[in-house]
């Protein structure tokens, strides 16, 4: 049995081994892999999504019990240190040695750091590893305790050193961008895109400083106090993260004497062959072409490749030239760049769409006979990137009038055809390298039935995601041509969209799931129609989840968001945001009192964590008792409404958006909806609230308020779409009623209002004929519907202490007021977090 040695376990490194333990022949090889971190591989493009929850599992690509269950045995925390090639050996750090038939390079890169006097102070982070952010977490932590305004600077405008500008605000710093370059994203985005990308970025709090060029970090007993760009030019920061690039980790290769470049990486040919024909190199440490490439996708393949080709597939070739086209959402902005971006005018002609209001910029490059598409930027609005790309991968005719491509269709823009039409050999996926017709022939051959069939099979859209709404169409559309009814249905039980089961609910005047399932399903329901008729019921009659408990999910169930721990969160409503600092001392007391982790949340509430399930109705009923009431953040309804101070306060301020989002809240607090609702209310265009990013926004202008709809945050941000200008309080109201009951009635479950308003025909313009024309004549009953709503409230955790039955319902045993004796908490500066799971499985082993 031969031996494979693969050095470096990233995503690169992992997915040699996926694919290497998918092939038959690999049961003729021993693989061995080595990964210098003390962890499996981890997905290091979703790096940042790790302040989140300080989780490092749930971005591991394969947990170690993978490698074990497909034969292969991993060495984590341990580097290679040397290459022995005339004896096909390595030899670790901790000075083992291994022999090889095959050895694989994939090592990928390190992150480089300029030679800036001072650059060694501490306080100076690089944004590489997860060890890497847990050092800038605990650093962060210690400033913040000193200085609650501590100030954090990234050294890098592209696209890691944004992500990083992200990771310092997450981390409660004020955030500050500095960039050698004119503009932020210099080898992707053009002037006028990254300008566009700027004003995007300062309007949600990073500060941009460029053609910045640092000269030295400067410090006190070794800490980072600032950073000097020249006399004079002196920027105050307490942190710094440098994020200027990266560099092939080689070193392996140049001790062993391989071939490398001028400016590193080892150098491969098409079969991922080092100058040694025993020696692969894929990934970031590969130099092919005289390129590093940066992407995931073009490693993926390099894995691939090398896989095929010590196999004995010597057919299996990378291709000449690399497609660099990636799709990025940034700070919760859209980026995107295909083929060449930037196109000189000897060779074709750009056609430019720009809004910078809307923070918008689209960019197609044509060539000269402008029948082909040759390259483009997306900015702020990439959802159209996945078919311009296909365009200009597979040579596509394009309109005579190009513009349509990249215009609203509320300015003359076309819609594109069927993803069907697009040729069989079409890369959907180019990180997993899935074809349109591998995708549609897996349907076509029976091996798939739907979406979920076709993932699991093909692989596509797992890795990124950036993929998916293609993959989806592709799915949806040769089902249709298979004579395949494509329809929403609720589940197996209910042969209907919940559009439908919401008139049937209604026409009937049904009140219980039974009732329900006898007249209109089959069965006896299941997790996924028992919640979603709760919720019509709830829309309907704003009925609590008290009435029928046993329908509901679990958060629910319990009137709380259960935590990863099994213990509850507790988030009392604060209607605008505004609390006496009598309602704060309550607050304070009962969380000190019941050991709560206490956050202030983005919606500006306060909220606690760690609650025992035993102890909900005692927490509530102090909570009450105090004048306070649910805030529904366990429901899919009405979040929170955000303000600014407004003209209370604020100097700039042109209303009383304080008073006017205290307003809001309170009318629509408790209506149940199809996904949950976000609001926010701004005092004016300076949009402190962040009014557009959310479900309905109502900021202030010269003459009233503009009312926007249909945004949101979250995975999948959206900007809201304006409804209406200049208009008083009252037309607010109106408005907003007979937006939302409409949007209740017609969504699908679980649909945001962006994604809703992106599927509503006709979009915002059709949305508004029907909220201000009354086009569908249905306005005077959506603002009765709303009006029984407003007037049915009540609060359910009031319901729930008052009625001795509902609380036994809190309860962790159903026979038993036991507690649960398996919750272990941890200290984290001051107050306490869930031990990590990882920590009670191997306290749990060692008891058994």
């Amino acid at each position: 049995m031969k031996t494979i040695l693969v050095v470096g376990n990233g995503m690169v490194g992992y997915k040699f081994c996926e694919k290497f333990v998918a092939k038959e022949e690999s049961k003729q090889f021993k693989l061995v892999v080595f990964g210098e971190e003390p962890r499996p591989a981890y997905d290091r493009v979703h790096l940042s999504e790790f302040f989140e929850n300080q989780d490092a599992k749930a971005l591991e690509m394969a947990p170690a019990e993978w490698y074990a269950e497909n034969g292969i045995e991993l060495i984590v925390d341990e580097r290679v240190a040397d290459i022995h090639r005339t004896n096909k050996t390595i030899t670790t750090a901790k000075d083992r040695e291994f022999s090889y038939d095959y050895l694989v390079l994939a090592t990928g890169s390190s992150a480089f750091v300029p030679p800036i006097k001072g650059v060694e102070k501490e306080g100076v982070f690089v944004y590489r590893t997860i060890e890497d952010l847990e050092g800038m977490l605990a650093y962060a932590a210690k400033l913040k305790a000193k200085n609650p305004n501590a100030k954090a600077a990234v050294l890098g405008g592209g696209l890691l050193g944004l992500e990083a500008g992200k990771a310092v605000m997450d981390m409660g710093l004020e955030p500050h961008i500095v960039e050698f370059a004119p503009k932020l994203m210099p080898r992707q985005l053009d002037s006028r895109s990254s300008q566009v990308l700027q004003l995007k970025l300062e309007s949600i709090g990073l500060n941009i400083h460029l053609s910045k060029a640092t000269n030295q970090i400067l410090g006190d007993d070794g800490y980072i106090t600032g950073m000097e760009f020249g006399e004079d030019d002196v920027l105050d920061v307490e942190m710094l993260v440098v994020s200027a690039g990266i560099r092939p980790r080689d070193e392996l290769g140049r001790s062993s004497g391989l071939e490398v470049g001028v400016r590193g990486g080892i150098v491969v040919d098409n079969k991922m062959l080092t100058s040694d024909n025993n020696i692969y190199a894929i990934g970031e440490i590969a130099l092919y072409n005289q390129m590093i490439y940066g992407l995931v996708a073009p490693g993926y393949d390099m894995a691939g490749v090398a896989v095929d080709q010590i196999l004995g597939h010597t057919e299996t070739l990378m291709p000449a030239e690399i497609d660099m086209s990636t799709k990025l959402k940034l700070i919760g902005v859209d980026v995107a760049s295909f083929g060449e971006p930037f196109m000189p005018a000897a060779k074709g002609h750009s056609i430019i769409f720009e809004n910078k209001t809307q923070h918008l910029y689209k960019r197609i490059n044509v060539s000269l006979d402008g029948k082909e598409l040759l390259g483009g930027i997306l900015v702020g609005d990439a959802s159209d990137y996945s078919m311009l790309h296909q365009i200009y991968l597979n040579g596509m005719a394009i309109p005579e009038d190009a513009s349509q491509l990249i215009l609203p269709a509320s300015e003359g823009g076309s819609a594109f055809g069927s993803a069907l039409d697009l040729p069989d050999e079409a890369q959907i996926c180019s990180c997993e390298n899935v074809t349109k017709g591998e995708i549609c022939n897996s349907i076509k051959d029976g091996t798939c039935e739907d979406l979920a069939g076709v993932i699991g099979c093909t692989k596509a859209s797992t890795s990124c995601g950036g993929c998916k709404p293609m993959v989806t169409d592709l799915v949806n559309e040769t089902l249709k041509s298979l004579g395949k009814t494509v329809k929403n249905v609720i589940c197996e039980h209910f042969e209907y969209s919940r559009q439908e089961l919401y008139i049937i609910i209604k026409t009937k005047k049904l009140t219980s799931f039974n009732e329900v399932l006898d007249t209109c399903g089959t069965g006896h329901g299941c997790e996924t129609c028992k919640p979603l008729v709760s919720s019509i019921f709830a829309s309907l009659y704003n009925v609590t989840p008290n009435v029928e408990d046993v329908t509901q999910d679990t958060n629910d169930k319990f009137l709380a968001n259960i935590q990863r721990n099994g213990t509850y969160s507790v988030v009392p409503r604060i209607a605008g945001g505004e609390i006496t600092p009598q309602d704060l001392i309550v607050l304070g007391k009962i969380g000190s009192k019941y050991n709560l982790y206490t956050k202030i949340t983005g919606g500006a509430r306060i909220d606690f964590f760690g609650a025992e399930l035993n102890d909900l109705p005692a927490i509530w009923k102090e909570l009450i008792d105090a004048g306070f009431e649910s805030g529904h953040a366990y429901g899919k309804s009405l979040r929170t409404v955000k303000s600014c101070v407004g003209s209370t306060w604020c100097r700039y301020g042109l209303d009383e958006s304080i008073s006017f989002a205290i307003e809001l809240e309170n009318r629509y607090k408790g209506l149940r909806s199809p996904h949950k609702l976000k609001g926010g209310v701004s005092g004016c265009i300076r949009e402190c609230a962040e009014a557009r990013g959310k479900d309905f926004g109502v900021i202030a202008v010269e003459g009233g308020w503009n009312l926007y709809v249909g945004g949101n945050g979250g995975a999948t941000p959206k900007h809201a779409k304006l409804l209406a200008e200049q208009i008083d309080n009252e037309t607010v109201i109106k408005y907003l009623d007979r937006y939302l009951m409409y949007y209740i009635q017609t969504a699908a479950p679980l649909m945001r209002t962006a994604a809703w308003l992106d599927k509503l025909e006709g979009g915002i313009e059709e949305l508004k004929k029907v909220v201000i024309e009354d086009s569908l004549n249905i306005n005077a009953e959506l603002e009765q519907q709303m009006a029984f709503l407003i007037d049915a409230y009540e609060c359910e955790w009031k319901q729930a202490i008052e009625n001795e039955e509902t609380k036994k319902r809190f309860n962790h045993f159903v026979n038993s007021d036991d507690r649960d004796d398996n919750l272990v908490f941890v200290p984290l500066r001051d107050q306490k977090m869930p031990k990590h799971w990882e920590a009670k499985r191997k306290k749990a082993e060692e008891v058994l």
